[in-house]
């Protein structure tokens, strides 16, 4: 018998509208949009489901999409649907956390709100990300490493798809070099701010201190963290890792190899898209992907239970 796995969705996936279904259908969800904005101090349910200028803003979207992932990590476990190990793409991360039970609904709401701001804040003028398509890690890492200024990889998507960030001339200057060297097509992401660098060091030392009244609970499902692409072994690493997160790579295809090494063989996206099962396509077609997005999706379960 294979393993299943939860996978949460980072920004980038949010829509006006997602999660209205659940809200409406499951008391249990609503239960969590109303967590959400009790901590968060937001009408998180008006920014989900009514049109804004503000869905889009780094600050109001993290908190916004965690608290439609938890929703539906809800409805997920209502269905009597657990998971052997989970872990989430950089915000997503704090959706493992909640289905790993390292920490409470309240506290991942509470401290997504502040990691929104403290990462809007940080944004320093000049960053930019790129997406790198058709290339090998290893070239991508060493041009960086070559190039003039702070660049780096922001995240290990897939084979083919590797996200590089830092300020905007030095990404630049290194998609220059990534299109020379054979890379397919080289991407400049809408964002606003060069995520996973280390220009947002600050954001991540901000962030320690929110975590810092936080309790981490035992690590209840195996979770698997981004900056190592390894399992969390010890409760008293977790808060370290999330600092460090906020401008470190993100590591993901490793952590689904690493998963699927480990036997996982079902994959369960939890959120808003599809991104994450994109992905698995390019990762390992051989497991099976079933994405949660939409009320009707809870039927996919039935396979599996």
């Amino acid at each position: 018998m294979g393993k299943t796995a939860f996978m949460f969705p980072g920004q980038g996936a949010q829509y006006v509208g997602m999660g209205k279904d659940f809200y409406d259908a499951l008391p249990v969800c609503r239960e969590m949009f109303e967590l959400a904005g009790q901590a968060s101090g937001l009408d998180v349910a008006g920014l989900c489901f009514e049109e804004n200028d503000k869905i889009n803003i780094t600050e109001y979207t993290q908190i916004a999409m965690l608290a439609v992932e938890v929703a539906i990590l809800k409805a997920i476990e209502e269905k009597g649907v657990t998971a052997d190990v989970t872990a989430g793409l950089s915000l997503g991360e704090y959706g493992a956390l909640a289905a790993s039970g390292v920490m409470s609904p309240a506290d991942v709401f509470k401290v997504v709100r502040q990691r929104g701001i403290y990462m809007q804040e940080a944004v320093p003028t000049g960053g930019a990300m790129t997406a790198v398509m058709g290339l090998d890690a290893e070239t991508i890492e060493r041009i960086c490493e070559e190039t003039e200024g702070i660049v780096s990889i922001a995240n290990y998507n897939c084979p083919g798809q590797i996200v590089i960030t830092g300020e905007e001339a030095a990404v630049s200057a290194a998609a220059e070099k990534l299109s020379a060297a054979g890379a397919k097509r080289c991407v400049p992401l809408k964002v606003s701010g060069p995520f996973h660098s280390q220009m947002l060091s600050g954001a991540g030392e901000k962030l320690g201190n929110v975590l810092e009244e936080v309790t981490i609970q035992e690590i209840r499902i195996p979770y698997i963290a981004n900056v190592t692409a390894e399992y969390v072994q010890d409760r008293g690493q977790v808060k370290e890792l999330l600092k460090k997160q906020v401008s470190s790579s993100v590591r993901w295809q490793q952590t689904i190899e690493r998963m699927i090494a480990d036997g996982v063989d079902t994959f369960i996206e939890i959120g808003p898209g599809k991104t994450l099962s994109g992905f698995m396509r390019k990762i390992n077609r051989d497991v099976k992907t079933i994405n949660i997005e939409k009320l009707e999706d809870l039927d996919k379960l039935n396979e599996i239970i």
